[in-house]
């Protein structure tokens, strides 16, 4: 595995070392948050970049109160387990990108590298070795490449409120579609209680990748959908959706 600091990438783990043999988990340390927030201030401009800012402090922690007994159930419901990787299978590395990442994998020589909560994936790494790479993503692709892909489903109201499993590329959420589920939510779900029942979705989509990779019996699957880029919303526009047309 490959994988990220967060609390799908746990989830990911405990549910398929159950299943599989996971050789060793490559965990890259976190993004610095003023490095991140300078980017993206450079890609789409001071003012959106404070609305999401001020989306993320003032409401975020106002939805996982809101949806805290939904997200206990979600939890329960799908046996979702966030204990630490096993120290012995560990290695950490400062970047999927760097040289350290690149000569773990190499060691390693894995058939398949499930990818979770990563930055970019470049070229020169998807290339040091033979196995496959393939990721869970939280969106319906490629119409909801990007992040919070059932939250923009829902402001859309176009029924794509789903998951993807697809091999990785260079390019953000553009590899090759393996395997893609809808989610079912209620009227108690919000922003943050659709990404665990995301978790929970492409956990049940990823076993069956990995079952049709090491039987070398993967297939590529199409759909017709446009290819969008999103992002996080502003506190301005999450709190007019939610006002006047109840996308929580």
């Amino acid at each position: 595995m490959l994988v990220g600091n967060d609390h799908s990438s746990y989830a990911m783990y405990n549910a398929l070392k159950k299943e599989y043999s996971i050789m060793n988990v490559i965990l890259e340390e976190s993004k610095s948050k003023k490095e991140f927030i300078k980017r993206r201030i450079k890609k789409l401009g001071l003012i959106k970049v404070i609305g999401q800012v001020l989306f993320q402090k003032l409401v975020v922690p106002f939805l996982n109160k809101e949806c805290k007994a939904r997200i206990a159930e979600i939890i329960k419901i799908n046996h979702l387990k966030f204990t630490d990787f096993e120290k012995n299978k560990l290695i950490k590395v400062p970047s999927v990108n760097s040289d350290i990442c690149i000569k773990a994998l190499q060691e390693i020589n894995p058939d398949i590298v499930i990818v979770n909560g990563t930055r970019i994936i470049s070229k020169i790494v998807l290339n040091s070795i033979k196995g496959t790479f393939i990721n869970t993503h939280a969106g319906f692709t490629p119409l909801y490449r990007g992040i919070h892909g059932a939250y923009w489903s829902k402001v859309n109201k176009d029924g794509y409120c789903g998951v993807s499993v697809h091999l990785v590329d260079p390019g953000i959420d553009t590899g090759g579609i393996l395997y893609q589920g809808l989610i079912e939510t209620k009227s108690e779900d919000n922003f943050v209680s659709y990404t665990y029942l995301q978790l929970a979705k492409g956990i049940e989509l990823i076993k069956y990748a990995i079952n049709d990779l090491m039987e070398d019996n993967h297939k590529i699957i199409t759909n017709r959908l446009d290819s969008k880029f999103w992002t996080h919303p502003t506190i301005w526009f999450y709190l007019k959706h939610r006002i006047i047309n109840k996308v929580k």
